[in-house]
């Protein structure tokens, strides 16, 4: 009996498998364009959007240097538009949680100063190097800006009991 309803499941199974990927099938054909239609196209229809904006930064790269537990993690990268369109900042994210970028959500100008601030978590001792991927209308790749230094550990508090360094664990008897 139970090899039965086994076998039943199993081509249950199959043809539903078999049925959805048929129909998948159906609807790419019907949404897929072929290369004639393509052709019919005149290209002044064809519609590609190229922007002259031009994104310049003083420095793509900001070095904390040592810091000390818990300080200020703001930093900013400062950059101008030298293009003639107005710049658009669609994107900005972190390499990790750790560094959170913020930006500019209206154009930039041609001729104008703006800012990119970034906060590092500084209770993560140790160094670090992290990167801010921006997307923008400047050119189709990204834009990576860089952020480094060392977070010193935070000091001991003088109240604090010292651990006993050495000696064997205790046996039970």
């Amino acid at each position: 009996m139970k090899k039965v309803i086994l076998s039943l499941a199993l081509i249950v199974g199959f043809t539903t498998a078999n049925a959805q990927t048929k129909e998948a099938l159906k609807t790419q054909t019907t949404t897929e364009t072929s290369a004639e239609e393509i052709k019919e196209v005149p290209k002044n229809q064809i519609e590609t959007k190229v922007s002259n904006a031009i994104i310049d930064f003083e420095s793509k790269v900001v070095d904390y240097g040592t810091i000390e537990h818990n300080s200020d993690g703001k930093r900013k990268f400062i950059f101008t538009n030298n293009g003639t369109d107005p710049l658009i900042i669609k994107k900005a994210k972190g390499s990790c949680g750790c560094t959170v970028p913020t930006w500019p959500r209206e154009p930039i100008a041609p001729g104008e100063t703006a800012e990119i601030g970034v906060k590092y978590a500084t209770n993560r001792v140790g160094p670090f190097t992290k990167t801010i991927t921006l997307t923008t209308n400047a050119s189709k790749k990204p834009v990576i800006l860089t952020i480094k230094g060392k977070v010193n550990p935070a000091e001991k508090p003088t109240d604090a009991p010292e651990k006993k360094k050495g000696g064997a664990p205790l046996e039970k008897k």
